[in-house]
């Protein structure tokens, strides 16, 4: 649906966390007036049903699941999501966070009670999983393999995180994994295939947020792959449930990875 210049400014102005969330809400808004395009004055109408009394608590889903544009193409993707996602779904459904938010939380709730879980297909994070509850990124491991290396540097240039270096007294790639982000891309890049695809998963991260005392995830170590990510997301749900009072931010609580994993 098409969007006047008016409308689509007064939609920037909303939170990018809501924002997707709410865009559809106005098009639904707009088409059940018979319209084709937004209208500032839809935008005015939703905004207003959001801030009355009790109008945000209608909209809360619980949670919200956030991705990139991975699946549509993008040719950055370290490991796509695609069929991670609808377990993750199938989780967020079956913990009921919103049941546990209205029997927890005084006072209504809101959209930033909500537990975020956002996934990115590489590190580039597009749907930035370090600033929410759970994050999680496409990773996939470059190892060297048996071919001979012809010193292109294709993998030098390539990477964006200055993790590879050429040994030419060895007449091979060197790969400085503590640099190493997983996104794959000298992988890609090699013409010999001297670097090959080695472990291929997940980064998981927990517990970031924004707001006014923000703080990023703070990351699980190792790649994961998908039954962990799945158990860790189950874990996380776990704690979030059992310890947050009042409507506390899993970023709230958790102070380390320890409370997790013990």
């Amino acid at each position: 649906m098409k969007w006047s210049p008016q409308a689509e400014a007064a939609i920037k102005k909303v939170p990018f966390f809501i924002r997707k969330k709410v865009r559809k809400k106005v098009e639904a808004h707009a088409e059940g007036k018979g319209k084709k395009k937004v209208e500032i004055e839809d935008v005015t109408s939703l905004k207003k049903q959001f801030l009355s009394k009790g109008g945000m608590e209608k909209e809360v889903q619980g949670y919200d699941i956030s991705t990139c544009f991975g699946g549509d193409g993008c040719p950055n993707i370290a490991n796509s999501s695609a069929a991670i996602l609808p377990d993750i779904q199938a989780i967020m459904e079956k913990a009921d966070i919103l049941s546990f938010l209205k029997a927890n939380v005084s006072g209504g709730i809101k959209f930033h009670h909500e537990f975020r879980v956002s996934i990115s297909d590489c590190p580039n994070a597009c749907s930035r999983p370090q600033i929410v509850d759970i994050g999680i990124i496409g990773a996939v491991r470059p190892v060297q393999g048996e071919n001979d290396c012809t010193l292109c540097s294709a993998c030098v240039e390539v990477c964006p995180d200055g993790a590879i270096c050429l040994d030419e007294t060895k007449e091979q790639p060197v790969i400085d994994q503590s640099l190493c982000l997983l996104c794959g891309k000298c992988i890609t890049a090699c013409p010999t295939g001297t670097i090959e695809e080695g472990e291929k998963g997940f980064r998981v991260l927990l517990g970031g947020r924004l707001g006014r005392h923000p703080r990023l995830a703070m990351e699980v170590p190792e790649i994961q792959s998908k039954p962990q990510v799945l158990a860790i997301i189950e874990r996380s749900l776990n704690f979030y449930k059992t310890h947050s009072k009042n409507g506390q931010r899993f970023s709230k609580i958790l102070r380390s990875m320890d409370q997790v994993f013990p």
